[in-house]
């Protein structure tokens, strides 16, 4: 792939510099007033800094107008390094060279057609056990070099009982391309539109294992034709334009071949005859065979005859036995022998590790917890699993952890003898993985968010925060399925642990929305089934804060005052606070600004005097947003001046950057009273300001990679509303949208139409701007969102009367004013009756 999909091109030919590098002084000169109120140092000094930065204001004007605006599809630079999840290639491959010289040239006709065509999706379809997953991590491992944007896999596990979903697929696909999905974006359709989105122009290939059926395969093919799918299932998919083909079993000699390979070439020479037996007697199955081959490895003093009697005896005593044909006999043998040579131990762990199968996999440390014994001794025991191909290394995962799973196949075998085990111990196994997984979890939620869970909650750094966010992404659906597995056993308060670890993580990323609505409801039922309404208070305010994310205030709201009821019977006089804040937050959401003033004040009150003077802090930025809402920015000014001091205090810098965000909305609402005022000098000194201030908490969130908040800054700087800057605005404002789009921020998405809008209005495109508020108001209307329909219908009058027409903007305001009263709003019915009078209405 060229450069120029990720990098706008520079113009060729002469490029005039003495414009925007005037431009640049222009805006530094008047910045020089904002910053001799902040700076403390000499006035040379200042005009020093002023003429460096029209130097780089300069530059940036140039690279803005010297480039092409990146598409849309890519708004933003995704992952810094490519996602590499591909698994690696067993050390024993062994033949496929016809299968692989297929694929190759299936491949390479792809590359020499000119045509435009849909990617690329080969699809490998067999038995189980006979080496498609091996094949495609072969051959991925191959062509790796013609995919530079990643490599991607899944194992959709379709030879279990829940395969996984495809939604929660793409949910990891595109987390790993370093895209946070900090709202919902909504169901399979959506996800796949964004995928759509974040995977055109991009040359990637997609790994899809263990496929169950065309419906699970079909959402995760890209549109993108350099893109390219392997997939391999135990049955054929018959997906449209597929290149399907089945694979087989080995032949005598490659059956041969991975026998001496593993046992050994001599062994391999010196019984030729036996080795065959062998091979037959697993019906040329690599699984079997890798079973068979790894415990010759590890039993030096057998030989191959000796093997070959076992595994024969084996069988015929399956034969007599009745067992359900979940594993094929092959397989089935092979597996007993080896795990009948076993040591106890061994044997042990195998069929505890059959209780997880609802894992995709485990870190080593999980052996050591089921058997109690260290660590280590617990991964020695793994690894001679390993060498017994009972157990495989499924790779490592982003924080750097070996992950370990069984075959299903496996699992199956190991699960029929675990229903002898003493199940009181075998209880206790798992009892301890469970309160081991906990303790992981909520070491991780505490450095991620140590806010979240006391006033005096542990100090984390940014190394912390990123560590635990890498934590939950490697483990969610292992994690979600100890939740599950938790919930089974009945050990209600362990759940409850598991799912409040959970919560916080989701919380602090605002990711995986869907699971995280579902474990918090998780956490509410282990609560309330453990008689603990503090615990079932904290998970109603988990459910709450996922709720409000999803478009669900008023069932949040709920939950949070009964948590607040709860909260204040017991006493709890912090999680009050943060109840009583919750339910503020809900009620502003939906406008009811009147109402959700008394619980935002209430709840700063209380924050200080609990001595929690970041939730005192973050809860005065919430109050600041809606006192400038209701058109009070000298208020909310005074509050967020307090709220930055305090975050800045604390070295929080996450906080502090939102907080410079709405403090450079609020200069601005202060910097256009005063223009309208006619005070163009304190106007012009205050839009300076607050474009500083925005592109400073811009910068900050760039740097962390958070474009979700980089977007809502460029959004808000779309806003500003300097008559000197409509056209800078714009830019902002659309840059906006397209990354809010590409996050599938659809909320977001039509809050920028209203920007847009409104830009539009004061550079007098009067046409675009009413489409746009229009869009907005059809946006928030199918959305749900009552007070931002209304706010969009008021901008959309306003922008009307500025354009001459009265009556044009008499329906809107109307509409504006009957949905402002039925939510008890007095600030925004105020503003809409002074526009229908300025109507005539």
């Amino acid at each position: 792939m060229s450069d120029e999909v990720d990098r706008p091109r520079r113009q060729r030919g002469k490029i005039g510099v003495a414009a925007p590098v005037a431009a640049g002084i222009a805006a530094a000169a008047a910045s020089i007033l904002a910053a001799s109120l902040e700076w403390e140092i000499p006035p040379m000094a200042k005009v020093g800094v002023t003429v460096a930065a029209a130097l780089l204001v300069g530059v940036a004007t140039w690279a803005t107008t010297t480039t092409t605006r990146p598409r849309p599809a890519a708004p933003a630079e995704p992952a810094s390094r490519p996602p590499e999840q591909w698994p690696p290639v067993p050390e024993h491959f062994t033949g496929r060279a016809e299968a692989l010289a297929e694929l190759r040239e299936v491949f390479a006709a792809r590359r020499r057609s000119a045509a435009a065509s849909p990617p690329l999706v080969a699809s490998v379809y067999g038995r189980g056990g006979v080496g498609k997953s091996a094949l495609m991590a072969r051959f991925g491992q191959e062509i790796a070099d013609r995919f530079p944007d990643g490599r991607l896999y899944a194992d959709l596990r379709g030879g279990v009982d829940a395969p996984v979903r495809p939604d929660e697929v793409l949910i990891g696909f595109l987390r790993a391309l370093g895209v946070r999905l900090t709202t919902d974006p909504g169901g399979l359709e959506e996800l796949r539109k964004l995928w759509l989105t974040w995977t055109k122009g991009r040359r990637i290939l997609i790994g899809l294992d263990n496929a169950h059926s065309a419906e699970q395969v079909k959402a995760l093919i890209p549109a993108e034709p350099d893109c390219a799918v392997l997939v391999t299932s135990r049955q054929p998919l018959f997906l449209n334009g597929t290149y399907d083909t089945q694979l087989g079993v080995f032949s005598e000699a490659h059956g041969v071949e991975l026998l001496a390979r593993l046992a050994g070439g001599a062994r391999v020479v010196d019984d030729l005859d036996s080795a065959k037996r062998i091979v037959r007697q697993c019906d040329h199955l690599p699984l079997a065979l890798n079973i068979c081959g790894g415990r010759l490895a590890t039993r030096g003093q057998w030989t191959l005859r000796q093997m070959a009697d076992r595994l024969a005896d084996v069988r015929r005593r399956l034969d007599q036995l009745e067992l359900a044909p979940t594993v094929d006999k092959s397989v089935r043998a092979s597996v007993q022998l080896s795990y009948d040579d076993c040591t106890g131990i061994q044997r042990r762990l195998l069929r505890l590790l059959s209780a997880l199968s609802g894992a995709p996999d485990v870190p080593g440390w999980v052996a050591g917890e089921l058997l109690d014994i260290s660590g280590l001794d617990g991964a020695d025991q793994l690894e001679a699993l390993i060498d017994a191909q009972l157990a495989e290394c499924s790779g490592t995962d982003m924080t750097g952890t070996m992950r370990y799973r069984l075959h299903d196949l496996v699992s199956l075998f190991a699960a029929e003898p675990a229903l002898g085990d003493d199940q009181d111990r075998r209880r206790e196994a798992l009892e301890r993985v469970l309160h081991g997984y906990r303790r992981r979890a909520e070491d991780a939620a505490q450095n991620r968010w140590p806010q979240d869970w006391s006033k005096t909650g542990r100090r984390s750094d940014a190394d912390g925060q990123i560590h635990a966010g890498d934590w939950l992404n490697a483990e969610r659906l292992t994690l979600m399925s100890m939740v599950h597995l938790a919930r089974q056993l009945e050990m209600w308060e362990v759940t409850w642990g598991l799912a409040r670890a959970f919560c916080s993580l989701c919380h602090s990323l605002r990711a995986y929305w869907a699971d995280w609505h579902a474990v918090a409801d998780l956490g509410c039922e282990a609560a309330a089934r453990a008689g603990d309404r503090r615990a079932q208070a904290i998970s109603m305010l988990d459910r709450a804060a996922v709720q409000g994310g999803q478009g669900g205030q008023e069932r949040g709201r709920a939950d949070a005052e009964w948590a607040l009821e709860v909260f204040t019977e017991l006493g709890e006089t912090w999680w009050a606070a943060r109840a009583m804040r919750t339910v503020g937050m809900t009620l502003f959401s939906d406008g009811h600004l009147d109402r959700a003033q008394e619980y935002l004040i209430g709840a700063i009150t209380a924050f200080k005097g609990e001595g929690d003077f970041w939730w005192m802090a973050r809860t005065q930025r919430n109050l600041a947003e809606m006192r400038l809402a209701e058109r009070r920015p000298e208020e909310a000014r005074q509050l967020l001046e307090e709220s930055l001091e305090v975050f800045e205090r604390m070295g929080n810098r996450y906080s502090e950057a939102q907080t410079l965000r709405v403090y450079g909305e609020v200069l601005a609402a202060q910097a256009r009273g005063l223009h309208r005022a006619g005070e163009h000098r304190a106007a012009r000194d205050d839009f300076v300001r607050a474009s500083f201030s925005l592109d400073r908490a811009g910068e900050m969130f760039k740097q962390r990679g958070e474009l979700w908040e980089e977007a809502r800054c460029l959004r808000a700087a779309g806003e500003v509303g300097d008559p000197a800057n409509g056209l800078r605005e714009l830019d902002m404002a659309r840059r906006a949208e397209e990354m809010l789009a590409a996050l599938g921020d659809t909320w977001g998405v039509a809050r920028s139409g209203v920007s847009l809008g409104r830009v539009l209005g004061r550079l007098g495109r009067m046409a675009e701007s009413e489409h746009e508020l229009s869009k907005a108001v059809r946006a928030f209307e199918e959305l749900g969102d009552r007070w931002w329909m209304a706010r969009s219908l008021l901008y959309l009058g306003e922008a009307q009367l500025d354009n001459g027409g009265g009556g044009a903007a008499a329906p809107p305001l109307t509409r504006a004013r009957d949905i402002y009263r039925r939510l008890g709003n007095e600030a925004g019915l105020r503003r809409t009756l002074e526009l229908l009078r300025r109507a005539g209405s």
